[in-house]
């Protein structure tokens, strides 16, 4: 136990104050916890490839047709047609609202920091115009990118865990968007309540030309195409409740995440690509950039991957659980704070969300515990207080030109409320079902 908690004390040091990247940060703790936990030489080698190769084998699937779906949903204009759809729907009196959901859906296929960046110079056009505060308009449509980031498949990380703990893609969807909701509402709309009188002066550079409204594409195309994968998930899912109908078997391929997002991404291409004039080429241009994006997150889950086999070979992780058992909490609490406490070390939400899944995997072998909820208590957890060592916190700060101060009383706080609400909602799901 000494052992395991030294090598995540140097993971977090290497990742925070040595800045050492993260994927070569897990890659020394793991040969150096093999080491230390006395295993051979040769053993260790293997079980780094394994942990890499069958916590990839997986997601890489999942994680690159998502980057694809996400980064052509982006340049088509496709989010910037929903955003415009959204507020016409809301008008001015409920504007707030209209990003919120505008946040939510653009935040399901696009990844974190895409969505951060595209939806950042729409709150401020709403600000401009209609003489609004930054921070209190701003805030709730970031929650809402936050929460389907921790939360909702096939975002890297909850799409990682779902692999580790053998869970369903479909249902983790299903139990994240329940959860998501409520969430979203008290740490966004709700929490900007108290946040009008914080002054903020958004820096003009930040802002972006649009799109013209003429060269967009359809209202219907931008959101069916943004939301299929939800849809195809949460059809295939409720097919599940209703066994022996003559679509059993197609439903069940197509359920499958990779299947999913491979539908996804061909409907896009036509719908959001060819049809729009755009040659193949081009297309498979911005796919191509797509996929580069996420090469480092996909290496950083791989490098997770790789200290969680070597726990599990070194038996240190049958060590823990029994350890983990006698502390009396219930798996779904105990899952949440551990990936709490690294993401308050580490600053990242995927190292976090990762790295307390290896910990925890071993304890979830032996008890009756959901393991889609597990997913999201974990999600939930990794969201926790991001501050200064986060480089969201520095986006949020930058781009609306706060304080520190007004920072970690705004962006941090939001962070924290996902975080508890969260858990509350993982925890009265878990009495229900």
């Amino acid at each position: 136990m000494l052992i395991v908690a030294a090598c995540i004390v140097i993971l977090v040091l290497l990742i925070v104050w040595a800045k050492v990247n993260p994927f070569l940060a897990f890659l020394v703790v793991s040969l150096l916890a093999g080491g230390l936990l006395g295993m051979p030489l040769g053993k260790m080698a293997q079980s780094v490839q394994k942990g890499v190769g069958d916590t990839l084998g997986s997601l890489i699937i999942i994680i690159a047709l998502g980057a694809m779906l996400g980064k052509l949903v982006a340049e088509s204009g496709a989010a910037q047609k929903i955003a415009s759809v959204m507020m016409q729907l809301f008008g001015a009196k409920y504007i707030q609202w209209g990003l919120v959901c505008t946040g939510f859906i653009i935040g399901i296929p696009l990844f974190y920091g895409v969505g951060f960046v595209l939806m950042v110079p729409l709150i401020f056009s709403v600000v401009y115009q209609y003489r609004l505060p930054a921070v209190a308009i701003g805030l709730p449509m970031l929650a809402s990118l936050s929460v389907a980031h921790g939360f909702l498949p096939p975002h890297p990380s909850p799409a990682a865990l779902v692999a580790q703990f053998h869970g369903d893609m479909g249902l983790t969807l299903v139990y994240g968007l329940i959860i998501a909701v409520p969430t979203i509402i008290l740490a966004g709309p709700v929490y900007a309540l108290t946040l009008k009188r914080i002054n903020s002066e958004p820096l003009v550079t930040f802002q972006t030309t649009p799109i013209p409204e003429a060269e967009l594409p359809s209202g219907l195309s931008s959101f069916l195409t943004s939301l299929l994968p939800v849809l195809l998930l949460t059809l295939t899912t409720v097919s599940h409740f209703f066994p022996g109908n003559a679509f059993e078997e197609v439903l069940t391929f197509v359920g499958d995440p990779a299947i999913v997002m491979l539908i996804s991404v061909a409907v896009a291409t036509v719908t959001l690509g060819l049809s729009r004039g755009k040659t193949m080429k081009e297309v498979m241009s911005t796919y191509e950039t797509a996929v580069k994006d996420i090469a480092m997150i996909v290496l950083i889950i791989g490098g997770a991957g790789a200290l969680k086999q070597i726990l599990t070979d070194s038996g240190v992780s049958n060590e823990i659980a029994g350890q983990l058992q006698r502390l009396q909490m219930p798996p779904l609490f105990l899952g949440w704070l551990i990936a709490a406490i690294i993401r308050v070390c580490i600053g990242s939400a995927t190292v976090a969300g990762l790295t307390a899944a290896g910990i925890i995997a071993p304890l979830m072998a032996q008890q009756t515990t959901n393991p889609n909820l597990m997913v999201l208590s974990i999600g939930a957890g990794s969201l926790m207080f991001s501050h200064v060592n986060d480089p969201g916190f520095w986006m949020f700060k930058e781009y609306f030109n706060l304080s520190v101060k007004d920072t970690i009383r705004s962006w941090s706080m939001m962070e924290t409320l996902v975080a508890f609400v969260g858990l509350m909602g993982v925890l009265i799901l878990n009495q229900i079902i």
